[in-house]
């Protein structure tokens, strides 16, 4: 089954890392983050992904040509008339790796749809380029396989940030509480398992936002279903979360690290 990711976007939120490359490539414990994702699905036996570039694409590009130089001891040989490389101990993945141009501005679904043709007609999986977890990825397709709708979602419960208050019509706080479990709200955690008619679900156009229209319809239909994943899942939108993650690589907390 291929796993599609979605690693086009700006990065906005995280201006800077991603002035200088792509969010996706930004690092944590010296490896992108695009990699802490693919080892994650690469465990549970899943190795072939297409990856929908964007911003900075040729980046992503160049760090998968180069992929011996960050896992491998190299020597470079200028002694000869013509220069040679040696590789030592070739460290690499199982992957198959297919990085694809879906444009700069493109939104989630029409990227989507641009990799219609590396997917072909069969189940295949999707992430966002930007958050790591801990879903047993073996179990959310036996989910999906089980109930023989067209989509699956992962979700998780993102808590209040801030107190919870109760306010009248006239702007009168009536009652103020700090956040408890029960202010929790279910999000889109990304780890999608997808069918092959959803792409009928997306028009045309470089402008369908994924969770707009498509999902709406699918839901409306009854063809989306929610796992929920009650462990650890964290996005990296903004430096603050970066930081945060890399703190729990280093401190070798990394949930995330099923390898």
């Amino acid at each position: 089954m291929k796993v599609v990711l979605l690693a086009g976007g700006w990065g906005t939120r995280i201006t800077e890392e991603s002035e200088l490359r792509p969010k996706p490539m930004a690092e944590i414990g010296g490896m992108p983050i695009l990699w802490h994702i693919m080892k994650e699905y690469s465990h549970y036996g899943f190795y072939e992904f297409i990856i929908c570039a964007g911003y900075k694409q040729h980046m992503i590009k160049e760090w998968f040509a180069d992929y011996f130089l960050y896992t491998s001891d190299i020597t470079f040989d200028f002694t000869r008339d013509s220069y040679r490389t040696v590789v030592h101990d070739r460290r690499a993945e199982p992957w198959k790796v297919t990085v694809v141009n879906t444009g700069l501005n493109t939104m989630t679904g029409s990227r989507i749809r641009r990799v219609q043709k590396y997917i072909g007609n069969e189940t295949f999986m999707m992430t966002y380029g930007d958050g790591v977890c801990d879903v047993n990825i073996q179990k959310l397709v036996a989910f999906h396989r089980a109930h023989g709708k067209l989509a699956t979602l992962t979700t998780v419960m993102q808590k209040e940030q801030k107190g919870v208050l109760s306010i009248g019509r006239d702007n009168t706080v009536s009652s103020f509480r700090e956040k408890a479990q029960e202010d929790a709200a279910p999000i889109n955690a990304g780890y999608m398992v997808l069918e092959p008619e959803v792409f009928s679900y997306i028009g045309t156009g470089d402008d369908v936002v994924f969770e707009g229209a498509p999902l709406e319809r699918l839901a409306g239909e009854g063809q989306l279903m929610s796992y929920r994943h009650e462990g650890f899942w964290q996005c990296m939108d903004t430096l603050r979360e970066k930081v945060l993650l890399e703190k729990l690589w280093q401190e070798q907390r990394a949930p995330w690290r099923t390898w």
